[in-house]
Formats: structure tokens, sequence, C-alpha cells
């Protein structure tokens, strides 16, 4: 069985928690905290045919365009944001999602944020973001497997 988004998320958390808690990060705020998620937003790339619909998720501030696609048996994904740091957590989950199979990614408990220690640098709106987006590719790998 595939790795799964404990290891892939946890695993990303400690070197995304370190740039959160840098002293200098501490000391200019949260925004500045949050500077490795807007970092790892600039390598999520989204085919434009994708991006150019409806979002696949919209947020009270932000839209999130999340595609899963099943390949040989394995998940793999595509998203985008219009928000840095929602860019951010969507990255995140797809790297802790890339290549599960269907059953694992949709048996993942939504507790895996609290596990990453990134709850503590997050609004409750956008932890609150980041679950749904979770559940929205939770159900995307459903849908595929079941196609």
């Amino acid at each position: 069985m595939g790795r799964t988004i404990r290891c892939g998320l946890l695993a990303l958390a400690p070197l995304l928690w370190a740039g959160l808690t840098t002293g200098s990060a501490l000391a200019h705020g949260i925004e500045s905290r949050l500077s490795p998620l807007r970092g790892l937003s600039d390598a999520l790339l989204l085919q434009s045919q994708f991006s150019n619909g409806e979002p696949t998720r919209d947020g009270c501030v932000s839209q999130v365009y999340v595609v899963g696609q099943l390949v040989e048996g394995k998940l793999h994904w595509q998203g985008d944001s219009d928000a840095a740091i929602t860019k951010g957590l969507l990255a995140l989950l797809i790297e802790g999602l890339e290549g599960l199979d269907p059953a694992t990614a949709a048996a993942i408990d939504a507790s895996v944020l609290a596990e990453t220690g990134l709850q503590a640098s997050l609004t409750p709106s956008r932890a609150n973001g980041f679950l749904n987006i979770l559940r929205l590719m939770q159900a995307q790998a459903k849908a595929l497997a079941d196609f």
C-alpha cells in the first residue's frame, strides 16, 4: 500500500513548522509565519482547462480548484486557488494525497490537521478551509474509485 497522508503531511509538517515558528517569523506576526505556505503555493500548477471552469470549492474568501485523476490505481492531483495561503494549504494536501490509492485517501481522519501542528498558525477560517479541501479531495477519490 502507498504512503498515507499521515506520513506525507507529517513528513512535510516539521519543515513547514520550522518556518512558522522561527524567532523572526514570530516577531513579525502571523502573516510572516505563513510565508512557508505561500512558498508551497508557488510550485502548484493547474492546467488551464481546469482553472477556467467553476471552482470546485467556494470559501468565504477564496476559491479552490482541485482535480483528481486515477492512473493505474493511484491518485494524482492538480489544483489552484486565488489566495496564496489557501493555495499553500492545497499544495500541502496534494503532496500528502499524491500517489495514494482511493481507499487510503478516503479513510484519512480529519484529525491530521491537529497532528501537523499547523492549526496553531491558522485562523479558524483557514483551518476549516483545509478540512473542506481534504473532504473535497476525499469525495473525488471515492468517485474515481467508483468510476
